[in-house]
Formats: structure tokens, C-alpha cells, sequence
């Protein structure tokens, strides 16, 4: 027994060993910040010491900072796009026209000076030494002295000002809802350089990716305001909101809030002066901040119970997905919808509970898919809303609607909207970069729904427990080390035995749609047909004459392998037969039964992604 479990664990050493990168590497950034916040004028003043290390082979002559607050400029190229895309995103424009004849209007192009966003790079040396740096838009190209050689730390010292421009999109000031000041994408921030080069994303309104590394970041600001924001609050009792004792410490009418986080790529505040803040702490010890603004009674409820379903949140997550790292989580009001960031995420608060929860377990749930393994969001933005979304579907279901036994497809409602969009002929391949679709409507059902799709039918190919298990062990291997959808489809073949190169190229890199039909039957043959351009394992559930059912398995023989019986409800008591495999070049297949069947349904666990379902079951 002894050597069988020793060659049990030595097996598993090398699943978890083997799908990882050779010659991995990633960057490491530390920032120490101080800011000085002028509450009337809404512009701040920034000093910045970073620590930024070369983990690469090479040297680098360049660095990159992101400024994402210059896109909020007539002129900039996200103004350009909201002029110019089909369907802009309504937050950031305003309709000149009608319901009918629409006419937009970027909200960008009519800023006045006062109400614009900058952030204006004063002063930038390294180690010591000035630099050279020019401003392209949203991005901060600075030209160095000495290049940063292989294994080297090199320490930028910046000061900078900057304007908070009207809420637009996810930064700014004044809300709709009347929170003051939502900082996100506030700082100059280290762009990301890895095996695939410098990320040079020009700031259109979607999405991010930056080196992980620790923060340490100090605010100043009118003693009145209280401050919602990523990682831990280092001085609670000098501030207002945290603590019912404090006496809060002031220099010259300001406040100083000094947070600390670590392994995080990304930190974002909110504030107001009438902000509260409560917060609870999950079974497994994570400490769940909310930070909102109680305009009623129905608000400060919601808001309530919201917080308790959170704790609750974090520790489901943990027990599926992989534990949450780090000993804080924000969620502080504020932006325009919601948005993840490091440890904290701001949405909007003044919602029904049904909304308000199930914004809080999106943003939450990217604390997975996005912070956690910080993936490219904007090359694999799939990889990041799918997943994120199939997450909070698990939970909300588990948690709010308090579903004992999720259905065999609990993503069901994104495979419908997935379909609209495969019929609709303004589908795109998932593999486009997220800034580049040719409509909103089609980024956000590729990103959000057919990435919920993905996930829900590997689980259709490998098994609904390979598919926990994946994630587990992905968690295991790839935490906070930047992984590919690659690494993921590696991890998927180690647990299941099953080779998925075909089905991430074709459903990631295309368009191409999946359609079977059940052509006929007799009394003891069934005629199945592959009507589409790409290929799927078959589950086929045979009602017989005498009341017996059987489920027949048709494995891909590009698979390599097959799937195991799963622990669905409806399978249960179903004898089931694992056939010969099924070549994609073979475009029917005949599954031949000794009794006489007289009902035959394709997937009744609904998770193989048929645009038409209404030929998947036959009735004698």
C-alpha cells in the first residue's frame, strides 16, 4: 500500500509539474506612493518610488507607464472610438438624436479643461539618474540612461499632477449616485512586459494587465472624507470610518490613510464624506469591507445583507476554486457598473438586492480570473469574463437562490445568449484582442457568455469532476504567475487524459458552430448526423420500448481518450455504453440497440453548444 501511494503522489507531482511553462519568468514592480488631494479643484499631487525588477533574459533600454487618465480628452483615440463604433457604450455618450434614429455623441468630446483628465509626468529619474520621456496618449515611453540588465532591481523616483475628469468611465468624479471621488487607474502604472514583449494597450475603455508587486500607499485628504480602497488600512484609528474610537489626525485640515497590499497588480480608492463602513469576516478569515453611501433605508439593508452573503461568497470560492490569498476584500461604491481591482472592486450601490449581489459576486469572482493569476485581459478577454462569470453563476445559485442541487447546466442562460450571437452574424473570433471588435454587442456575448459556454462544455467533454478538478490544480500551479488559456487547456489534458487541442482552437479561433441531428431510428438502429463544421463527443440517452433507458457515449477520436461516468441526477440508474469513436471527417454514425428505442435525445444535460436543438430528439 505504502508504494502505491508513493507512486500515486509521485504521479500526481508530475501532472501539477508538467503543464507548467519552461523557463518561466515574470516582471516585479513595488510601489510606495504619497498623494495630496485637493477636494475642491479635484486634482491631486503624486510622488512615486518604484522598485521595478528585470526577471527577463534581456535588457531593457525602455520602460512604459500607463496614464489612462489622458484618455478622458477631446481628441484622444477613446473619444474616437465612442464617435465611430456602432453601438458605444450609453454611460459615455449622450444621444443627439432619437430612439429611432440614433445619433450619439462621445460625452469625452464636449470636456472642458476643468473637466478633463491628465496626469502630467514632472519629474522621473532612475536610480538617481534623469531620464528621458515623452508622452504618446495614454502612454509614458521613458528612455533610460542604462538599460536594466537581466536580474536587476532599478528604483524610479516620479512626481506628478493630476486632474480626476467627470464620471465617464470607471475613474472620476461626482457619480451619478453622489460618490465624490472614484480613483481607478489613478497612477502611472508599470506597463507589463513578458515572453510575448511590451503590452502597449492604448486606453480605449476596456480592459488591463500589469506586473504583480506590493503597494504601499499613502493618501492625504480632507479630514471628512473616508476612503474605501485595495489592501489593508495600516492606521484605522487616525482616520474616520474604521474605527468607532478614533480620533482622527489631521495636518493642516487633512487626513493622511496609509493601505498596504501585497501581490496585487493593480490598487483603487473611492471616497466621500459620507461614506460608512462595515464589515464581517468569512469562515476561512477573510476580513469583507463595504464602503457605501446609506441614502435609505432600503440601501443600508440591502447593503447589509449583501455583506453577509459576501463572507459567504469567499469561502465558496475557496472550497472550489482555489483559497483566496490575501486577508482583505473592499467592495466600496462608487464608478459606473462595477469593476475588479486589486483585493477591492467599486460598483455602483443604489440597486435591487438581486442586482447588488450579483454585481458584488462578479467583481469578487475576479479576484480569481483576473487578480489572482492576473491574466491579459486584453488578449484573452474570455479567459477573464467567462470564467469569472461562470464562477459567480456557481455561487449566486449556491448562495442567493439557495439551489441545493445546481442543474446539470448552470450556465445555461449565457449558452442561450451565445446562440442569439452565433445567429446573428455579428459574431467575431474569440481570440480578437478585446479593444478591436467591431461592436459592443459582440465583445461583451464572446467575453461574458460564450467564455461561460466554454467553460460549461469542457465540463460536457472531460467530465463535470475533471472539470473541479481542473480548476483546482490550475489554482495550485498558476497562481499569481500570469497563465495563458494555453496553461489552462494543459492543465485540463493532465487531469482528463483527453487532448483539447481541437476544441480551444475551434471555439476560441473561430466562428464555426456546432450543430448534430438525430436523422432516424429503427427498431434497432439510430442514424445520427453531424450537420456543422465541428466536431463534438456525443452523449445519447435511449428510451426503449419496455421503459429501460441506456446512455450512449461517443467519444472524438481526436480526444484520445474518453470521458468517465458522470454524477448527473438525470443519468442516474441509466445504463451506459461507451462506443467506438467518431471521426470529424465522417459526417454520420450509426448506433445500432437491441431493443426497440422510442425516444432518442442528443445531450439531455444541454451543455454540448447546438445552435438547433430542435433536431437533437427524435420520437417514435
Amino acid at each position: 500500500m505504502r508504494k502505491l501511494l508513493l507512486l500515486s503522489f509521485c504521479l500526481f507531482n508530475m501532472a501539477t509539474t508538467s503543464a507548467q511553462r519552461a523557463g518561466f519568468w515574470q516582471q516585479k514592480v513595488h510601489y510606495k506612493m504619497d498623494i495630496d488631494v485637493d477636494d475642491q479643484t479635484y486634482q491631486y499631487q503624486g510622488k512615486m518610488t518604484l522598485d521595478y525588477t528585470n526577471n527577463s533574459n534581456q535588457a531593457l533600454p525602455k520602460v512604459y507607464f500607463h496614464l489612462y487618465f489622458n484618455a478622458f480628452q477631446p481628441g484622444s483615440m477613446m473619444d474616437y472610438r465612442l464617435s465611430h463604433i456602432a453601438d458605444p457604450d450609453p454611460r459615455m455618450t449622450t444621444n443627439l438624436g432619437t430612439k429611432e434614429q440614433p445619433r450619439y455623441q462621445s460625452r469625452i468630446a464636449t470636456l472642458t479643461p476643468e473637466q478633463i483628465g491628465y496626469q502630467q509626468v514632472e519629474t522621473l529619474t532612475v536610480n538617481g539618474q534623469p531620464t528621458q520621456f515623452k508622452v504618446d496618449g495614454t502612454l509614458l515611453e521613458v528612455v533610460l540612461p542604462q538599460a536594466i540588465n537581466p536580474g536587476q532591481t532599478a528604483t524610479f523616483t516620479m512626481e506628478w499632477s493630476a486632474q480626476v475628469p467627470e464620471q465617464i468611465r470607471r475613474s472620476g468624479r461626482n457619480s451619478k449616485e453622489g460618490v465624490a471621488l472614484s480613483m481607478t487607474q489613478w497612477y502611472p502604472k508599470m506597463a507589463h512586459f513578458d515572453e510575448f514583449g511590451w503590452h502597449l494597450d492604448e486606453y480605449v475603455a476596456r480592459e488591463f494587465i500589469a506586473p504583480f508587486g506590493d503597494f504601499d500607499v499613502t493618501i492625504h485628504i480632507d479630514k471628512d472624507y473616508v476612503i474605501g480602497a485595495s489592501g489593508k488600512l495600516q492606521n484605522p484609528s487616525a482616520v474616520k470610518g474604521y474605527d468607532k474610537m478614533a480620533k482622527v489626525k489631521t495636518k493642516k485640515g487633512k487626513a493622511s490613510w496609509n493601505f498596504k497590499a501585497q501581490n496585487i497588480h493593480d490598487f483603487a480608492w473611492a471616497a466621500d464624506p459620507e461614506f460608512v463602513v462595515d464589515s464581517a469576516k468569512s469562515n476561512s478569515g477573510v476580513t469583507v469591507y463595504t464602503v457605501f453611501l446609506p441614502t435609505n433605508k432600503e440601501v443600508k439593508a440591502n447593503w447589509n445583507t449583501a455583506l453577509s452573503l459576501s463572507t459567504e461568497f469567499f469561502d465558496y470560492c475557496s472550497a472550489h476554486f482555489g483559497d483566496y490569498p490575501w486577508p482583505t476584500y473592499s467592495i466600496v461604491q462608487g464608478g459606473d457598473g462595477g469593476m475588479e481591482y486589486g483585493t477591492a472592486t467599486l460598483v455602483t450601490g443604489g440597486r435591487n438586492i438581486k442586482s447588488l449581489v450579483g454585481v458584488i459576486f462578479h467583481e469578487a469572482a475576479h479576484s480569481w480570473y483576473q487578480h489572482l493569476f492576473g491574466i491579459n485581459e486584453t488578449v484573452d478577454e474570455w479567459f477573464d469574463e467567462g470564467f469569472t462569470s461562470y464562477i459567480e453563476e456557481l455561487a449566486f445559485q449556491s448562495l442567493f437562490e439557495k439551489k441545493g442541487a445546481l442543474a446539470s447546466n448552470p450556465v445555461i442562460n449565457a449558452y442561450r445568449s451565445y446562440y442569439k450571437l452565433a445567429l446573428s452574424g455579428k459574431e467575431e473570433p474569440m481570440s480578437l484582442l478585446a479593444d478591436y471588435y467591431n461592436t459592443n454587442y459582440a465583445y461583451s456575448n464572446e467575453a461574458y457568455n460564450k467564455g461561460q459556454v466554454l467553460a460549461g462544455q469542457l465540463g460536457y467533454i472531460i467530465g463535470k469532476e475533471n472539470l473541479a478538478k481542473t480548476f483546482l490544480q490550475f489554482y495550485d500551479i498558476w497562481k499569481f504567475k500570469h497563465p495563458t488559456p494555453n496553461d489552462f487547456k494543459r492543465v485540463a489534458e493532465e487531469v482528463s487524459g483527453i487532448n483539447l487541442k481541437w476544441y480551444f482552437n475551434l471555439f476560441v479561433n473561430t466562428t464555426r458552430t456546432i450543430d448534430y441531428a438525430v436523422e432516424s431510428i429503427s427498431d434497432q438502429e439510430i442514424l445520427l448526423a453531424n450537420k456543422s463544421n465541428f466536431a463534438m463527443p456525443i452523449d445519447l440517452l435511449v428510451e426503449y420500448e419496455d421503459g429501460s433507458k441506456e446512455l450512449f457515449y461517443i467519444p472524438l477520436r481526436e480526444m484520445r481518450g474518453e470521458k468517465p461516468s458522470e454524477n448527473l441526477d438525470l443519468y442516474q440508474g441509466v445504463t451506459r455504453t461507451v462506443l467506438e469513436d467518431w471521426f470529424w471527417t465522417k459526417p454520420t454514425y450509426t448506433v445500432k440497440t437491441t431493443k426497440k428505442p422510442v425516444k432518442v435525445q442528443i445531450d439531455p444535460s444541454l451543455r454540448l453548444a447546438d445552435i438547433e436543438s430542435a433536431n437533437n430528439t427524435y420520437t417514435r
